[in-house]
């Protein structure tokens, strides 16, 4: 999924014309290479963590334990303050940190891949509830997909009634006509994608050995999945509902951590998760979690 967005952000904001853009500068292959650097902080680096969690339990010497410490280490770059601005997504030196860990989480993946005996997929407990909110996610997320691809769907039938993206539009707080969906990369299509990540990694929660490590990961996921709706809910309320004028409400901002209410709402909902389906199996004993189907929904 993240290579996929990646490339479609290279090449779009290589060859689209800045004022089309969101918070960047330059044109060419500059421009896309720069912007496709700062994805890979958010929120490439995010889900890469997760990733690193999981293979903490797949790993087997101590030198790619250790390359899997730092490279967590390294993604979590952007939850240092300014590493990562929304109201400049030009790359800077410092988001080079995050991408060399995606790039050793990247290879510390394809080293415990290739070790793994293939197997047939097992079904879990869950799936049918996964893949309904991953078909709410493509649907939600289709202007977005659209905008990463570089176009709108004004003219196409349906989808152009549906969903409005190149039309002009007000927002409250900006006097200027622009478009509902600028083309490009959203936040809300982050937000997609770290629900994705958390859906299907979920899957593997019961199957972590030891039982601190179950639980890291499952309480990183809760916050994860909570924290891609939030912005979801933030980015398509705002361009579908809002600049419609239906409402002058909006969505609260939740990209960056804040004592806000809406961040409240984001901790509490991952409490709640942690509690239902994180915590049975942090109880369950070691050895007994991998041989279980349970997983959370």
């Amino acid at each position: 999924m993240y290579a996929a967005v990646g490339v479609a952000i290279f090449v779009t904001y290589a060859r689209s014309p800045v004022s089309e853009l969101y918070h960047v500068s330059g044109t060419g292959l500059e421009a896309g290479a720069s912007r496709a650097l700062v994805f890979l902080n958010f929120s490439t680096a995010l889900a890469a963590i997760a990733v690193l969690l999981v293979l903490l339990d797949r790993l087997q010497t101590r030198l790619e334990l250790g390359l899997a410490a730092v490279a967590i280490m390294l993604c979590a770059a952007p939850f240092w303050p300014g590493v990562v601005n929304q109201s400049n997504l030009d790359a800077r030196p410092v988001n080079a940190v995050a991408a060399v860990g995606v790039a050793l989480a990247l290879v510390l993946t394809l080293r415990a891949s290739s070790r793994d005996v293939a197997s047939r997929p097992e079904r879990r407990q869950g799936d049918l509830l996964r893949v309904a909110v991953g078909v709410l996610l493509l649907a939600l997320g289709l202007p977005w997909i659209a905008a990463e691809l570089g176009f709108s769907f004004d003219s196409v039938p349906v989808l152009g009634t549906l969903y409005q993206t190149g039309e002009l539009r007000l927002q409250p707080g900006d006097p200027v006509f622009h478009p509902a969906v600028h083309h490009g990369h959203h936040h809300g299509m982050d937000g997609v994608l770290l629900v994705g990540t958390a859906l299907v990694l979920s899957r593997v929660v019961p199957a972590i050995g030891a039982r601190w490590l179950r639980g890291v990961l499952g309480a990183y996921l809760a916050v994860m999945l909570c924290y891609g709706v939030g912005n979801i809910a933030n980015d398509f309320w705002l361009e579908q509902v809002t600049k419609r004028g239906w409402t002058s409400w909006e969505v609260p901002d939740v990209t960056t951590p804040k004592a806000t209410t809406a961040w409240g709402l984001i901790v509490v909902a991952a409490v709640v998760l942690c509690l239902i389906f994180v915590l049975p199996l942090v109880r369950s004993p070691d050895g007994q979690a991998r041989r279980s189907t349970t997983a959370m929904p």
